[in-house]
């Protein structure tokens, strides 16, 4: 029976949870990729782009040294180490989950001492130094399909095929021979994806026979690598076959080729929304990573999708906090306000409580934990959360004087700090919040809701400090949160 969905992603010290859909962020250091070639050059442009992507929705971030466009040029493992060497280590210090897009063993356990979590190899890990690298790490491990026949997948069968040459400036299509009487529009399925699934299932096995834990393992078909688009749209149509191998599934269809032959967008940067439509298709029949340019784009696109299409509830909780004006009425308006967020509700509140100033805010606060129930994407809902705050007359730190930046009075304060089998890095969210395990006016608020929220929390891999090393410490109850 094809399984849907899978629980974890093995890569590194990360767990990926793929019980919904996850963004894979491009982020190509190269001068000649095909479709950003030279944008992130520049080292702290990279790392700039990829922060950004976090915040547009990317769970992980693949950094690629090296172009693997039609007539590229190879380059070597030195050249690729010193351009991407500086945006994986600056990458991984901020918490992200990078992916290194690699065919160089000695550049993959490079990344891999760095912090890199996931070896993405174009060449499907069929170097024995690769498969060193997989056994002796933990990292997750991308297994790719690149045809090196240039005559395509299945030359016996008869196609006619027009390609779209990306590199005439008016994008004009140059036909592919017949090499036969065509009585069909596609190529016959069994045939090509005897040959991708095969290789993808043996190099998986010798993954497995090296030591590599299967959970760690995902497969992509490689669409684009030496593929004519004929036959890679009969792979994007086998898509439930590839997940029924039970291996989680990569679609990496980003602006190819074939998805401007079948969408009719000529240009390379014009192809995002067929991107995401059929990125969309794919997660459909199960697979559950995508690895695109645009992500704010993707992100929005999938997020829509899922919303409609799946009934995803998850818990969640939110921290709230005022210290201006009648603080406990602040409180529960901010309660009526997130129950009223399209997709979430809100399924009990705290008590509010008094607690110590901390993080520099000048007077005590009035504090109260929301638990929610919710089926947005926690980027979608933080911003709902925020727009609660600008409805409740929150001034920004932005908005003030830099000398009261962060101690100023808030009316209120929404800070979500953790969702079920949910984790990102950000400078708009990060989640779990980091600081939750340190913070008094959050851990005895949800003792209202639970029996034992520090076990809770560590089940979830949040630890819990001492009473005594928190901050922000309650010190009496103001009453019941009224907003029902």
């Amino acid at each position: 029976m094809l399984r849907e969905s899978y629980t974890t992603w093995r890569c590194g010290a990360h767990e990926i949870s793929l019980s919904r859909p996850r963004i894979m962020g491009i982020l190509n250091v190269t001068p000649d990729s095909f479709s950003d070639g030279g944008q992130n050059l520049n080292a702290k442009a990279a790392v700039a782009r990829g922060l950004a992507m976090l915040d547009e929705g990317a769970d992980i971030i693949d950094v690629g040294g090296e172009s693997t466009r039609p007539g590229h040029v190879a380059v070597s493992p030195q050249e690729e180490a010193e351009r991407i060497v500086p945006v994986v280590r600056a990458l991984v210090e901020e918490g992200a989950i990078v992916s290194v897009d690699t065919r160089h063993a000695d550049v993959a356990r490079m990344c891999m001492r760095l912090g890199a979590s996931i070896v993405n190899d174009v060449t499907g890990f069929t170097d024995s130094d690769m498969v060193k690298v997989a056994a002796d790490t933990s990292c997750g491990c991308v297994i790719m399909h690149w045809d090196q026949d240039e005559g395509g997948l299945g030359t016996h069968v008869a196609r006619r095929q027009v390609l779209l040459d990306d590199s005439r400036p008016n994008g004009s299509a140059v036909p592919h021979p017949v090499t036969s009487q065509r009585r069909f529009t596609l190529p016959e399925e069994a045939p090509i994806m005897r040959q991708v699934m095969g290789f993808l299932g043996d190099q998986a096995r010798i993954l497995l026979r090296a030591g590599v834990a299967r959970e760690r393992i995902c497969l992509d078909p490689g669409p684009g690598f030496n593929k004519y688009a004929d036959e890679d749209v009969v792979i994007q149509r086998a898509t439930h076959s590839m997940v029924s191998m039970g291996y989680p599934l990569l679609c990496a269809v980003s602006r190819k080729r074939f998805v401007g032959a079948v969408s009719g967008a000529t240009d390379v940067t014009s192809r995002d929304a067929a991107t995401a439509g059929i990125c969309i298709s794919a997660i459909d029949q199960g697979a559950r990573i995508v690895r695109v340019h645009n992500v704010a784009g993707v992100s929005q696109a999938i997020n829509a999708y899922w919303a409609v299409s799946h009934k995803d509830s998850r818990q969640g909780f939110v921290s709230l906090g005022s210290n201006v004006g009648n603080r406990v009425a602040n409180l529960a308006r901010a309660v009526q306000l997130i129950d009223e967020i399209p997709l979430t509700c809100v399924v009990n509140a705290s008590h509010a409580y008094e607690t110590e100033p901390a993080y520099g805010i000048a007077t005590p606060v009035a504090n109260a934990v929301a638990e929610i129930r919710t089926e947005l994407h926690p980027l979608v809902l933080m911003d709902k959360l925020l727009e609660v705050e600008d409805s409740l007359g929150r001034i920004r730190d932005d908005d003030r004087d830099p000398k009261e930046a962060g101690s100023g009075p808030r009316t209120i304060d929404c800070d979500l700090v953790w969702i079920e089998g949910e984790s990102h890095v950000g400078a708009k969210l990060t989640l779990p919040h980091p600081r939750l395990g340190e913070r008094d006016y959050v851990i005895v608020p949800m003792e209202d809701l639970m029996h034992d929220p520090e076990r809770f929390l560590a089940h979830a891999g949040v630890r819990v400090a001492p009473r005594e090393e928190r901050v922000g410490h309650v010190t009496a109850e103001l009453g019941e949160v009224v907003w029902e």
